[in-house]
């Protein structure tokens, strides 16, 4: 079994296995928050819920948690202006912690938060996000491989 850590003042995710650091990768996370429509990225403990998107190519546009068949560019990115892309695989992550974040008006899995690829991989190492977790693409098809449904995540400060 997997851990994962975010670390939320770093801006970085850390893959841990048998207590031994394995991988870390830059991200692109929100203010820490656990409330629905705050915009912010829930702390504490949780799991991979689906892992969506094997087999994609690089930089598959997904909508709803499903591939448009649209693989995004620039040229498509000024199509739609202001658009939070969600690329190439989602990790779809579920609370573990009730009142914390898993149930009533906190819940991680109704508030759709995914770790997820980006096009604004330039903003990497700064908290940026709508409350997901923003990788670059290739460092997400690394991770991806790597971890399983159900592996741990934990979200800190």
């Amino acid at each position: 079994m997997n851990l994962l850590r975010v670390h939320l003042g770093r801006q970085e995710l850390e893959l841990w296995r048998d207590d031994l650091r394995v991988a870390s990768w830059p991200v692109s996370t929100a203010a820490p928050g656990e409330q629905c429509g705050s915009g912010c990225t829930p702390r504490g403990r949780h799991r991979i819920r689906l892992k969506i998107g094997e087999g994609c190519p690089l930089n598959t546009v997904f909508v709803s948690r499903r591939p448009t068949g649209e693989v995004y560019t620039p040229e498509l990115g000024e199509r739609y202006p202001g658009r939070d892309w969600i690329l190439t695989r989602i990790l779809w992550l579920t609370g573990t912690e009730s009142g914390r974040n898993r149930g009533g008006d906190c819940d991680t899995l109704r508030r759709y938060i995914y770790i997820h690829g980006t096009d604004r991989e330039d903003l990497i190492g700064q908290p940026v996000s709508h409350g997901c977790i923003r990788m670059k693409n290739n460092d997400l098809l690394e991770l991806f491989d790597l971890v399983s449904n159900g592996d741990t995540v934990i979200i800190e400060e």
